[in-house]
């Protein structure tokens, strides 16, 4: 048996003439003998129009939706007492409890309710007393006005590596182009070789940025510490008097050689909480100059070292400016996490 064709819809001139001659009082096998129309089709205009006195197409309601307000409250506990829940381990548990929803159907609703499927964001493994620790500094400074944040120095150091992940990027190609050299990214075993940076930056702007030769110890951070911070907090334009310095946890920061010589410096240090990268602002300036350099696709360390000096001298100001002027949000969710 042949399968039968779906009718064409009529347009809207010719249900126009079907209303036309049935306000003429010519008869429904008349109009449909005289337009080639199907009888029950002229029939159903007709009935339309005497009803709502159109023959354009009504807006539809669209399908039932097979979650009602239960069961959509209950997707959305699910998810948020477990954020890595799966849309297909959520239908498996409300299939359990005789509820028969898809898969697509459940992501499509927790996106309506701006729960969206992301990468979940990797952070340093706390035990209670990096937390006690990490409150009680948010709880510290949680008052401080922004002109605290604007003139503290944070540093920070980096590792680039020639070919790292951070260089990959997404290409559009078609679909047998996927080896084409334009559309690859060279990888080669162990990174092809790295570089180690330190840098700092203010809500003014990006810091001296220096090349780390070798393994860095104590000895060669406190040189790194007088060749670059003093010109940086000039640069910078910071309060000479009231500035403070910026550092993690890290053992070349914190060890009685280093503590020492920042005693003679007499410079304000922030007391920072060990296993805390998150809180320092730097972080996403790191982020940026990764893909900056990715993008330039350097072919040696040569010229890693030149471009990674170049992109950090190019951030811009409303950046550095906009991450330390936020920086009081990154407190309370340190105190409401």
């Amino acid at each position: 048996m042949e399968n039968r064709k779906k009718s064409r819809e009529l347009s809207e001139d010719l249900r126009t003439k079907i209303v036309e001659k049935y306000q003429q009082s010519q008869g429904y096998k008349s109009i449909s003998r005289d337009l080639h129309a199907p009888l029950s089709t002229v029939r159903n205009i007709i009935k339309k129009f005497t009803t709502h006195g159109t023959v354009a197409n009504l807006p539809g309601h669209g399908r039932k939706r097979k979650t009602d307000k239960r069961l959509q409250r209950r997707i959305v506990r699910m998810v948020d007492k477990q954020p890595q829940s799966t849309s297909k381990h959520i239908q498996a548990v409300l299939q359990t409890q005789g509820a028969t929803v898809s898969a697509r159907t459940i992501r499509q609703y927790l996106n309506e309710m701006k729960r969206y499927g992301r990468r979940a964001r990797r952070t340093p493994l706390l035990t209670q007393k990096h937390k006690k620790a990490r409150l009680e500094f948010a709880k510290m400074y949680l008052r401080k006005p922004k002109s605290f944040w604007a003139n503290i120095l944070w540093t920070d150091e980096i590792k680039v590596e020639l070919f790292g992940k951070a260089h990959h990027s997404t290409v559009y190609r078609k679909w047998n182009e996927a080896y084409e050299e334009k559309n690859t990214v060279p990888t080669v075993k162990h990174g092809g070789g790295s570089k180690m940076f330190w840098g700092c930056f203010a809500a003014s702007g990006t810091g001296c940025l220096d090349c780390v030769q070798g393994i860095m110890k104590s000895e060669d951070y406190q040189k790194i510490l007088g060749r670059n911070v003093g010109p940086s907090v000039r640069k910078l334009g910071l309060r000479q008097r009231s500035w403070v310095f910026q550092q993690d946890s890290d053992p070349k920061h914190t060890s009685k050689s280093t503590q020492k010589w920042l005693k003679t410096k007499c410079w304000r240090v922030l007391k920072w909480p060990a296993m805390s990268p998150d809180l320092n602002p730097i972080e996403h300036l790191w982020r940026d100059l990764k893909i900056a350099v990715g993008r330039r696709r350097p072919s040696n360390l040569r010229n890693l070292e030149q471009f990674v000096k170049e992109e950090w001298s190019e951030i811009p100001v409303e950046r550095c400016n906009k991450l330390v002027d936020g920086y009081r949000k990154r407190l309370i969710s340190v105190i409401f996490s």
